[in-house]
């Protein structure tokens, strides 16, 4: 049996149309020149005419020197369906073949969900290939907010589609516990100490600290724990010291976060170990060597430009395009000494292609870094690890937060910027993935909290839910009441699910392993969303149409079938995209 019904069809009228070619060819009817002419399979917008179409005939028509229609008929003449997937074929238009699916299909896609169960929608595509979805990555030295919330729902669901489409994925989450911001981070918790102890108007705060109630907090908490006399340490030693604190405290915070989000990672990456083990250095030696670098101003620079450069012109750009672009170079080592965090995200990346081999490295970024794409990417190239194909960035849009649509910008508890764990204070975790998965990573996202809490269809993840709690239900009543328990697939005579309602949901749910391909494909888990709102649909149009207590035996075990079935996809897409499918609402 196959894994993917939408395929299974498609192949087989591509066979048809082969066998049946030969037949004509063999007979007198078509003559040869056809053999290697693609037989193209379509699903058209409009299926009253038929469910798969083939232009085939019109590909061939010059080849074998007749009309297209008359090329169709000749096929259609030598075609058996006697044992396929489909009832009828016909021609159409200027020379289509249009190809209506019969009750063996149908059977089989009910076959199939059920063999498969929770594991539907799995394919070979990602062939076991190494995927690191890195995501998050907020820096450590505050609260997450809203925006890491969208990211953190888009990596762990492209994460769960690439692992069902058969690649072998790993999920981390770089920890930026090295460069300036730490050393601001050391700084803002040392003001603070200082002023616990002198008091606020005899310590000044640095103009670019962290003005944050937590700071205050960590400030608090260290006093707690190593008392005052910390105030008469060196000053690099009692930062040194605040920093590795603060990191201690806040770390675990974002992890039971992200936990509580149902957000659970591989591996929690340490930027400071890059620097401490020397691979940084040893990447920006690597660029050296390459010829990709030069000193000017007492400072290490990478030639940006002329990676770019070489880059676009490998993508097809013309030297006049290449030549009006702004392109600037990147400093990778300032005149102190210290590395540039550029420098350490080169060395990151080169760790997962080169040391780590991932096949791919995927990184889920605010759209703000867009102009750090490509610079990466070239840079990658210049280390020879193919950064230009082998690093994918999926660039995210903003979040903006409404109530009763109206913004809202401030937690009302703390008049700052919301933190994820107020928001869950506010919504379920199901409302808060289902709306930041609900739209493409390219589209700005509305979440409107009052929406997020109705219990109403116009609620869009109450409505996904409401159709599996709805189906629990309705199979409870069946069973009780007709004393007969969902019936397995080889009983169920899938020819009196006829109705254009049943026929729609049958379709739909065969249509889940190709939404999860193009997901993979697009890097865009949202599709799993807006396929589970049109499964519902689907649903709840069945069942306002058809009763299933009170018919006949046969026909109550069809229906009954076609609705557990719905129930397991649904209950499945909602798990990929860490969603719960509730059984009571």
């Amino acid at each position: 049996m196959t894994d993917n019904m939408i395929e299974a069809a498609q192949a087989q009228v591509a066979t048809l149309i082969r066998e049946a070619y030969g037949k004509a060819v063999a007979e007198g009817r078509l003559s040869s020149g056809g053999e290697n002419i693609p037989v193209k399979v379509d699903i058209p917008k409009d299926v009253k005419n038929g469910d798969y179409a083939t232009s085939y005939a019109l590909a061939a028509a010059k080849a074998l020197g007749k009309s297209p229609r008359d090329i169709a008929q000749s096929l259609i003449d030598q075609m058996d369906l006697a044992g396929t997937y489909f009832d009828k074929v016909e021609p159409a238009g200027p020379g289509f073949l249009n190809f209506t699916l019969g009750r063996k299909w149908f059977g089989e896609v009910l076959s199939t969900v059920e063999e498969q169960g929770m594991t539907y929608g799995k394919s070979g595509v990602g062939q076991g290939k190494r995927v690191m979805v890195e995501f998050v990555s907020a820096n450590p030295t505050g609260p997450m907010h809203i925006g890491n919330a969208r990211g953190g729902v888009l990596g762990d669901a492209l994460a769960s589609v690439l692992e069902r489409v058969g690649y072998d994925v790993w999920r981390e989450f770089y920890v930026n516990d090295a460069g300036n911001q730490i050393h601001k981070f050391a700084l803002s918790i040392d003001a603070r100490y200082q002023q616990l102890l002198l008091g606020e108007d005899k310590v000044a705060f640095p103009e670019d600290g962290y003005q944050g109630e937590d700071i205050k907090e960590l400030a608090r908490l260290f006093r707690e724990e190593f008392g005052d006399e910390w105030i008469q340490k060196p000053e690099e030693e009692r930062q040194g010291a605040m920093a590795q604190y603060g990191l201690k405290v806040n770390i675990p915070k974002m992890q039971a976060d992200l936990r509580r989000y149902k957000i659970e990672y591989d591996e929690w990456f340490l930027e400071s170990a890059l620097h401490e083990s020397g691979y940084v250095r040893e990447t920006v030696d690597k660029l050296t060597a390459q010829g990709w670098t030069y000193e000017k101003d007492g400072a290490l620079w990478l030639d940006t430009t002329g990676l770019l450069k070489k880059k676009y012109m490998a993508e097809g750009k013309t030297q006049e395009q290449v030549d009006k672009l702004d392109l600037k170079d990147d400093v990778l080592r300032r005149q102190n000494g210290f590395y540039t965090y550029f420098a350490a995200d080169i060395a990151y990346h080169r760790n997962k292609l080169e040391v780590r081999g991932f096949d791919t490295a995927v990184n889920i970024w605010g759209a703000d870094h867009h102009g750090h794409v490509h610079r990466l990417q070239a840079a990658l190239d210049g280390l020879g690890l193919d950064g230009s194909h082998r690093l994918v960035v999926v660039l995210m849009q903003l979040v903006n937060l409404l109530q009763d649509g109206q913004p809202v910008r401030m937690s009302k508890r703390t008049g700052k910027a919301i933190a994820l764990r107020d928001l869950l204070d506010e919504v379920s975790v199901d409302a808060a993935r289902y709306f930041f998965n609900s739209r493409s990573s390219t589209s700005g996202l509305d979440f409107d909290l009052a929406l997020a809490v109705r219990e109403d269809s116009e609620n869009p993840v109450y409505y996904v839910q409401y159709a599996h709690a709805r189906i629990c239900s309705l199979i409870a009543k069946v069973v009780e009441a007709e004393k007969l328990p969902v019936p397995p697939a080889a009983e169920v005579d899938a020819g009196l699910l006829n109705s254009p309602e049943e026929l729609s949901l049958l379709k739909t749910i065969a249509r889940f392993p190709e939404e999860l391909k193009l997901a993979a494909r697009d890097y865009d888990p949202s599709q799993v969303n807006r396929y589970l709102a049109i499964l519902a649909g689907d649903f709840h149009r069945f069942y306002n149409a058809h009763r299933i207590k009170g018919e006949t035996a046969e026909l109550v075990k069809a229906r009954l079938k076609l609705a557990d079935t719905a129930r397991s996809v649904l209950a499945n897409g909602l798990g990929l995209i860490g969603v719960t499918a509730p059984e009571k609402m």
